[in-house]
């Protein structure tokens, strides 16, 4: 019973520090229901009530002189010049001459994308490509009007594209910190780093507010509780772009600020990216949106619009919501920008015509690659009436608002070029103290933390010294994988934050990555006094990061095991996790004697060491401050968590957090039962959605050798690459893989599971294989699907007929009876292998979206009968 009392601690500690966990906006529906957000059991409620929806005056009143000044300027340009400022595309695909000839309003990087595609690009590098830009829009050569381009980038924990600059953590953490002074602060030190490199305009701050927590974007939210969104966007947009009525508000050190993604991107359906968000409108204004009421207030400039759908519409062809809410309900008098291609999600749109998009409120394509054949249809579109001319004038007019306001014209950089600036020790100190703030502490027995520094300390696990895992998505790459120390220059892991702390007063601290250690590690030949664990997720962004079970490392408990090796040898264990979300870690935490939330600190690991230790003195040097920005699971089912439903039952509650020297007492007997606890109709089982899913991995495979892991872009088989398997874009960046075949000799690729899965649930309920594929060219011998279940146990299916009956070149979606599997001998009660896909011959095919979809076997292609 001490543990219950702790949690009722934690909700006390929570109501202290928020005023109440959910902030004051506990909606009135789920008052009544205590439903969960996301299973949208009220999507039946009445749509298009504005009234639900604050009335708001715009932020900046109305300038006649500089609503002249675009008039005039409109009046000179013509219907080409002003599509032309209606698209965004990105580096890799325009160049300066493009600028000038078809006069596009923006451009954009993306992540992983740099200046002459190199990663290592110079602040220089960036500066003169943009200077590029510019004067590119600026030229009059052919008679037209000169409009400054305006450049946009995701900085969104610093300027997070180039190597050097300092990266603060992600906005999980920061929501940790409670302080919204220290977000203004951050968004200030953000926008100088960001103006040295000549960008104008940053895709941030995220503003959503998650409900389930398996959305890969979970670590882009500041929190489960709408009141801290809202105070962190005011002070974000206020960082970023100034204060509004200054003389420098949007200039000088200041950037264009975005707010996205508008609006529920945070509520959808079991938290996959890019889905349906089910709530009732009155929860969409009161929860999902709250962080507008603190941006637009701000005057935040741009708005994105959200890939999301809401009751199945889509946000970027939603016109009530973008037009009738957006800008005229909430005042809002900037531009809105789409995100990225996500007009091709609107029904009767493809990526290069999406007249429905523009028409209902979108201002600005982005569109990285297609944009030349989306200019010629929105121009004949413009032409011909399908977009009012009216429309295109008011959009044109919103992107010039926000040009003449940022000071674009006037073209003045104080900061461009400046050394001095990214990276230096004020901004890391700034980051560093970030740090501190963030973590929480949620276990801490017998007052273990903070730890006396003259000890021999053992560092463990592979997040103690690794930058790519603490630094996560949306560093240097987009996914924030590939990256190497040498990509960090300035930075500080944790291990290294705890070892220059240590040895300062006088002790010893050794890295093991695996834990192991023996006489001769520490100088005086003993054995640890303590261990230190630094373990976590992997980095992703997006939907790579979308989960189907919150269990940490499902599959495989290389941590677990590494924790109960350790506690096994008689001295006191700290686990420090890294993670983008809460995680159900209850095994985890069972293994540790301490167990701090570390989130993604980014760059500054010495903020960890900072905490966790104290001064030779023994005096603590700063203690643990953070509380829990989202619920931390109690059970491995417990994906949609809120402290408005009426059976919330964390293991600890928004808004815990203990400090040294607190009362606590965490049991070492909390429930280790992983079922997922599964309440209506069976859900998908993902194997491959982007990227494979725990516990499925991606192997090649050939006979008589050792399967070929494929965890990155690229990957083949032997010397020869007889089979080679490729990230490429479906309908989004790396969504699909294209596995290619030589024909040297029969392989496959396949999803193997690391221990045997019980998939016969899927089986009962009428389940089918599905995948969407590419057929590149028809193949001349056998071809075969087959899913596997122990060493002697294969179920193969021929697929040769199917694949040649497929138009080359195209997607189509593949679907298969598991009953057919079931025919040739399988047990779905131990599936090793979900799908293997062989060739014999030379074959090219792409293939996305793997999974087991319940209920889907009658409508299968390749139907058997049972």
């Amino acid at each position: 019973m001490q543990f219950k009392k702790q949690v009722t601690v934690g909700l006390l500690m929570c109501s202290a520090l928020l005023a109440g966990c959910d902030g004051g906006f506990q909606t009135e529906e789920a008052k009544a229901s205590g439903s969960t957000v996301a299973t949208g059991t009220d999507s039946g409620s009445a749509m298009g009530d504005v009234s639900v929806w604050p009335e708001l005056k715009p932020a900046l009143q109305s300038d006649p002189k500089l609503e002249a000044r675009i008039s005039e300027l409109m009046a000179k340009m013509s219907l080409e010049e002003k599509v032309g400022q209606m698209i965004q595309a990105e580096i890799k695909y325009v160049t300066p001459e493009d600028v000038r000839e078809y006069h596009l309003g923006s451009v954009l990087n993306g992540g992983g994308s740099y200046p002459n595609n190199d990663k290592l690009a110079t602040p220089q590098d960036w500066l003169k490509l943009s200077e590029a830009f510019f004067e590119a829009s600026m030229d009059t050569s052919d008679g037209g009007v000169a409009i400054p381009i305006i450049w946009g980038s995701d900085a969104v924990h610093g300027h997070n594209n180039i190597v050097g600059a300092t990266l603060y953590p992600h906005n999980i953490g920061l929501g940790a910190a409670r302080d919204p002074q220290l977000i203004r602060r951050i968004g200030e030190a953000t926008a100088r780093e960001v103006a040295v490199t000549g960008v104008d305009w940053t895709f941030a701050p995220t503003v959503a507010v998650v409900r389930d927590d398996r959305w890969g974007r979970t670590y882009e939210s500041y929190s489960e509780d709408p009141a801290v969104v809202q105070a962190y966007a005011e002070a974000m947009v206020k960082g970023l772009q100034g204060e509004k009525g200054d003389d420098d508000f949007l200039r000088g050190e200041n950037l264009v600020a975005t707010a996205k993604h508008f609006v529920g991107d945070g509520g959808t359906m079991r938290g996959i990216d890019r889905g349906d968000n089910l709530v009732p409108e009155k929860e969409l204004a009161e929860v999902h949106a709250a962080g507008y009421f603190g941006a637009l207030p701000a005057g935040v400039q741009t708005v994105m619009a959200s890939f999301n759908s809401w009751n199945g519409d889509r946000l970027h062809g939603h016109k009530y919501l973008l037009t009738d809410v957006l800008k005229e309900r909430l005042g809002f008098d900037g531009f809105v920008v789409g995100d990225w291609n996500g007009h091709q999600f609107v029904p009767g749109c493809t990526v290069d015509s999406c007249a429905a998009a523009i028409n209902a409120g979108l201002d600005m394509f982005m569109v990285p690659s297609d944009w030349k054949e989306l200019y010629k249809n929105t121009l004949a579109q413009a032409q011909s009436g399908e977009i009012p001319m009216a429309r295109i004038d008011d959009a044109v007019r919103r992107i010039l608002r926000v040009k003449v306001r940022a000071g674009l014209f006037e073209h003045q950089r104080p900061l461009a070029g400046k050394d001095g600036i990214i990276g230096n020790d004020e901004h890391r100190a700034l980051a560093r103290e970030a740090v501190r703030k963030s973590l929480v502490l949620l276990k801490n027995n017998d007052n273990l933390l903070p730890l006396k520094p003259q000890q021999n300390i053992l560092v463990a696990g592979d997040g103690a010294d690794n930058l790519s895992k603490q630094t996560g998505g949306w560093t240097i790459s987009w996914q924030g994988t590939g990256n190497t120390r040498a990509d960090f220059p300035g930075a500080t892991s944790i291990f290294e934050g705890i070892e220059e702390a240590v040895k300062s007063a006088g002790g010893e601290a050794v890295l093991s990555e695996q834990g192991d250690f023996s006489a001769d590690s520490f100088t005086d030949g003993q054995q640890p006094d303590v261990a230190i664990v630094v373990f976590g997720e992997e980095p992703y962004a997006e939907w790579h990061g979308d989960l189907s079970s919150l269990e940490y490392q499902q599959a495989t408990k290389t941590d677990l095991a590494l924790l109960k090796k350790l506690r096994a040898q008689g001295f006191p264990v700290v686990s420090v996790f890294l993670s983008g979300r809460p995680l159900w870690v209850n095994k985890e935490m069972n293994a540790s004697d301490a167990f701090v939330a570390a989130w993604l600190p980014g760059s500054e690991g010495a903020g960890v060491a900072d905490v966790l230790l104290t001064d030779a003195e023994g005096e603590v040097r700063y203690d643990f401050t953070g509380t829990l920005p989202f619920s931390w699971p109690h059970y491995v089912h417990q994906t949609v968590l809120n402290p408005y439903h009426e059976d919330y039952e964390p293991l600890f509650a928004l808004g815990y957090g203990l400090q040294s020297g607190a009362e606590s007492l965490v049991s070492n007997e909390l429930t280790e039962d992983g079922e997922t606890y599964v309440d209506g109709a069976l859900e998908d089982a993902w194997m491959l959605v982007s990227r494979p899913r725990a516990p499925w991995q991606l192997q090649i495979a050939e006979p008589g050798q050792a399967p070929v892991a494929v965890t990155g872009n690229r990957a083949s088989s032997g010397e020869d690459a007889n089979i080679t398997v490729a990230s490429i874009d479906m309908e989004s960046q790396e969504d699909a893989r294209l596995i290619q075949w030589k024909g040297l000799r029969k392989g496959s690729v396949q999803l193997a599971a690391t221990a045997p899965q019980d998939l016969s649930r899927y089986l009962q309920e009428g389940a089918a294989l599905t995948f969407d594929i590419r057929v590149d060219n028809k193949p001349e011998q056998p071809v075969s699907a087959a899913i596997a279940c122990g060493e002697d146990c294969v179920a193969e299916l021929p697929l040769q007929n199917t694949l040649q009956s497929l138009k080359p070149g195209e997607w189509s979606t593949l679907s298969i009876d598991l009953q057919c599997f079931v025919e040739k001998g399988a047990d779905f009660s131990q599936v090793s292998n979900a799908l293997a896909l062989s060739a014999e011959g030379q074959l090219s095919v792409a293939v996305a979206n793997i999974k087991y979809v319940p209920k889907a076997a009658g409508e299968a292609e390749i139907r058997c009968q049972g």
